[in-house]
Order: C-alpha cells, then structure tokens, then sequence
C-alpha cells in the first residue's frame, strides 16, 4: 500500500471520528517500511485534521508499519500488545498516545 492510500485511509477514520470531550491533541505518525511517510492528526478547536506533514510541537510521535497502522484503525491491532511487542513505538507523552489510541478504538 503507498503512502497516499495509508493517508487516505487516515483521514477516512478521522471523518467517522467522534472528538467530543477531546482536547488538544497533536500526534505524528511516522510510517516505516512500504509506504514510508510522516503525517499528523491533530484535535483542535473541536476539529479534526490529518495532514502529510512533520508535527515540531507534538505532543507525541508514533512509529509503526503501514500494515500495522491498517490493522490499528481497523481494530485488528490492539495497541498496548503492539506496543509491548514493538511494531508500535511511541516517543513523547505516552498519555496521549493512549488518548490516541482511545480515539482509534471507538472508530473501529
């Protein structure tokens, strides 16, 4: 899968997104291996945006594979076993890594 359908696929989750009670949050996705790229999400001013772009003032950075990130948003990676397992890295506040995942979750 490229970059562009991974991206895609990301701001397909975040229109079905339900961001009521979230505050600010800004989280950089970093995509290794096929379909390398960066992008962010990002909740502001209750909207929400995903963006192709490097985020300097995240707040938290997640690595994780293509693949990986597909079967995140679609429920079939649970993040704390990807976690644990490292096909999913997090730099930064790993509290709103876990906010972000909480968001994932109820989307999928």
């Amino acid at each position: 899968m490229t970059f562009t359908q991974i991206l895609e696929t990301a701001r397909e989750m975040a229109k079905k997104a339900d961001i009521s009670g979230v505050g600010f949050m800004a989280v950089q996705i970093n995509i290794v291996g096929e379909g390398e790229g960066v992008f962010y999400v990002e909740v502001k001013d209750g909207c929400i945006h995903v963006e192709p772009y490097e985020y300097y003032d995240r707040q938290c950075s997640i690595t994780i594979s293509g693949d990986d990130f597909l079967k995140l948003i679609d429920g079939e990676l649970d993040p704390g076993k990807a976690y644990d397992s490292g096909e999913l890295k997090a730099d930064g506040d790993l509290g709103k890594a876990l906010e972000f995942s909480d968001l994932i979750r109820k989307v999928s």
